[in-house]
């Protein structure tokens, strides 16, 4: 692989002009189809397989027009202080709305909170009920301006009028944070070339290929139905990869200079090496995304492919366009050691190469294999006690609760708890089909019956069965709200109880609603979490045994890998669950953490885990291929690589808390979490574990059985090809192949 690359690379570097106008055409291409397509909004959301889904699917049937998974919307009013909804003023401004409401083209009905019983006992607060044909995903712009309409003429009337639901959703905004992310990165960049220029192409490079990916993704999202989220899921890892894979190549590249070898040699040389460990590291990263898949929930597998496929474009451009870049660059990207004029620049060092003091890497690297033991232990014991919060980990899905009580969601939220108890934000529908009953009355009446002797249960309505008499829907009001672990508990006990009436009865009771959904989602994700593990970690695991040709140094990322995501989710945990910190990272709600987060950390952490894994210990791995000591392969490893990975890490780290930011809760929750597993996996477990490790293991560390290493493909990470190309072609010519 690497004599392929090192081709590409000088390819690259010669046909500049033609590979800089392939990439330009193809942003413009993406761009001409972002700026054409309509406006990304959210997607449409089933999770087959589970009963929630399977109870909305039976209501469409049974149901016709009902729209039984159609997006809701309530509007909620509050009297003025020492008034009531009751009063006459009042009450004719709520049914003025009510009215408007109707108009709708997507509604299918609006339920008077008069004549629907839909009034506090107070008299204080009342709500209106829509009903939507479709989605909230799917929901018309114009349908949620009509709405906001309509509670403005009511606000004007002197009412607190505030809108919950699904269908009053927006897109995500990051805001200015994840700008601040880009200038941390550049500032990271400059300080470690030296150089404005060779610091702005590894972020020109992940710009256009980010603009390429999210231009194509918003091109897509109408005919693939793509959500807001998945194009900023895409935006925050590809910028991060994208960044770090030229990265890597700018400093071998600069590396290579240093070694006195002409500008189109050293571009292939660096594609040839460090390139090899980006194809490997990003093609871990496109496992783990693409895995996602196995969860069965589409949205998750969309996102998953959506943004795999911008780290496979973040690949191609750090292979192809960083090397045309540096052709245009010329001499002004210096050798390594060498600093533009700006950063005072000029000097030499008045050293000979390898006589001048150590850097901080190696003086590192030598403290830890002089004292293993210690650096290990510290290491683990750190980190064990980061995941210790993990141990109270709650997971759910974020509802209107979760809102920032700025948004009229959350107000609205907060308004029907005070007027009509926590759980009415969470009603329970539970599906009664009696197809199969010979009384099917009497079913509807009996699991009635058995719902209200529940404990938990504040209301539950008569049941409403279809025209054919064979299906009823009842609703039932829990006690808390929709996200306490008591309302699962109350979902789990009613379906429990039907299961009991279905075996004598030969009815199906089915329990579903947001709020069931949003457990059936968390038990679904709960249970493909080991099985998408040992999909993922095994691959990798095989593709790593490919690269270093070792057993041990596999086991061993993969092991630090756990290390990282069960810190980081610790530390997610005492900040969105326990609520440390949460007034200085902006978490206004604190509660069960996202359910989709340990599956989704572990998908995306450990294909980021590998970059570093990869770039750092391929230069070990070379440096013991060319008949360095183990204990020395590891400090030299250090000395060209820890700056780099360092830097690596500090730009990724700033690029996912730029998202931190967001109004979103669930990519402000992915952002901390990524954030915080980059610094401990880079700054803990690479840095520290990985050379403690691999200095207690010498020469065994590389140890690989030899038919298994007669059997693995010899892809040639380390550029050992490249050197017994050097080694067979005679001297004056190789002088003529550079100075061409």
């Amino acid at each position: 692989m690497a004599t392929f690359l090192y081709k590409l690379g000088r390819l690259a570097f010669r046909r500049r002009h033609f590979v800089a106008l392939i990439w330009v055409a193809l942003l413009a291409l993406a761009g001409a189809g972002a700026a054409s397509a309509p406006a990304a909004g959210n997607s449409s959301f089933s999770v087959p397989g589970t009963e929630a889904q399977k109870a909305f699917d039976l209501l469409d049937q049974r149901f016709p027009g009902m729209s039984a998974d159609g997006a809701t919307a309530r509007v909620v009013f509050k009297a003025p202080s020492g008034g009531k909804m009751t009063d006459r003023g009042n009450k004719a401004a709520a049914e003025r709305t009510v009215r408007e409401l109707r108009d709708g083209s997507e509604v299918v009905s609006v339920t008077d909170p008069y004549t629907g019983k839909a009034v506090s006992k107070n008299g204080t607060i009342a709500y209106a009920s829509v009903k939507y044909r479709v989605s909230g995903m799917e929901l018309k712009d114009s349908s949620r301006d009509a709405l906001d309409r309509a509670a403005q003429d009511a606000r004007d009337a002197g009412l607190t009028v505030e809108i919950g639901g699904d269908a009053l959703s927006a897109s995500p905004e990051t805001g200015s944070s994840e700008a601040i992310g880009i200038v941390i990165a550049a500032v990271v960049l400059v300080i470690t070339f030296g150089s404005l220029l060779a610091a702005g192409l590894p972020l020109l490079t992940a710009l256009i290929g980010v603009g390429i990916g999210v231009s194509t993704i918003t091109a897509l999202a109408g005919a693939l139905d793509l959500g807001s989220t998945t194009s900023i899921l895409a935006m925050m890892i590809g910028l991060a990869v994208g960044i770090d894979y030229a990265l890597f190549i700018v400093s071998r590249y600069r590396a290579e200079l240093a070694e006195g070898r002409e500008r189109e040699e050293a571009a292939g040389r660096a594609v040839g090496t460090a390139g090899s460990a980006v194809v490997f590291a990003g093609l871990t990263v496109v496992i783990a995304l693409v895995g996602l898949s196995v969860v069965n929930i589409p949205m998750l597998t969309k996102m998953g492919v959506a943004a795999a496929g911008t780290v496979a474009v973040a690949v191609l451009i750090a292979l192809t366009m960083i090397p045309a870049l540096l052709g245009y660059a010329g001499r002004r990207v210096k050798p390594a050691g060498r600093r533009s004029r700006l950063f005072g620049g000029g000097r030499g060092t008045g050293h000979p190469r390898g006589a001048s003091r150590p850097n901080l890497g190696t003086r590192w690297a030598s403290f830890v294999v002089r004292r293993p033991v210690a650096v290990l232990l510290l290491g683990v014991v750190g980190l064990g006690a980061a995941a210790l919060p993990a141990t109270s980990l709650q997971l759910g899905l974020p509802d209107d609760g979760s809102q920032p009580t700025s948004t009229t969601q959350r107000r609205a939220y907060d308004l029907l708890s005070e007027g009509f108890g926590p759980g009415f934000n969470g009603p329970l529908m539970v599906v009664v089909d009696a197809r199969g009953s010979d009384t099917p009355k009497t079913v509807f009446t009996d699991v009635d019956d058995e719902i209200k002797g529940l404990k938990d249960v504040v209301s539950v309505t008569p049941p409403a069965p279809n025209e054919a008499g064979d299906t009823a829907t009842i609703t039932v009001i829990p006690d808390s709200k929709p996200s306490s672990s008591t309302t699962e508990d109350l979902v789990h006990t009613i379906r429990s109880t039907g299961a009991d009436i279905s075996r004598t009865t030969d009815a199906k009771i089915l329990v579903t609603g947001a709020t069931a959904m949003n457990i059936d989602v968390s038990q679904k994700l709960n249970d493909a979490l080991l099985p998408y593990l040992a999909l993922v970690v095994g691959l990798a695991f095989l593709l790593l045994i490919v690269v270093f040709r070792s057993v041990l140094v596999p086991l061993k990322a993969a092991l630090g890998f756990l290390l990282s995501v069960l810190a980081a989710l610790g530390a997610v945990v005492a900040v969105f669950q326990w609520g440390w910190l949460s007034g200085l990272l902006g978490v206004e709600e604190t509660g069960p953490v996202m359910s989709m987060m340990p599956i989704f950390m572990v998908g995306v952490v450990f294909g980021l885990a590998m970059d570093y894994e990869v770039f750092l210990v391929t230069r070990m791995r070379e440096a013991y291929v060319h008949g360095e000591r183990p204990t020395q392969a590891v400090v030299t490893g250090f000395r060209h690589g820890a700056r780099v990975v360092t830097a690596a890490a500090v730009i990724m780290i700033a690029v996912f808390s730029g998202f931190i930011g967001s109004s979103e809760s669930m990519v402000k929750m992915i952002g901390f979490g990524l954030a915080a597993a980059v610094f401990f996996d880079a700054f803990i477990v690479r840095m520290a574990i990985v050379p403690a490790v691999l200095a207690l293991l010498g020469r065994r560390a590389w140890w690989l059985p030899r038919w298994l290493d007669r059997l693995l493909p010899d892809v040639d990470v380390e550029g050992e090809g490249l050197r017994a190309r050097d080694e067979d072609r005679p001297k004056d010519e190789d002088r003529e192949l550079v100075g061409a």
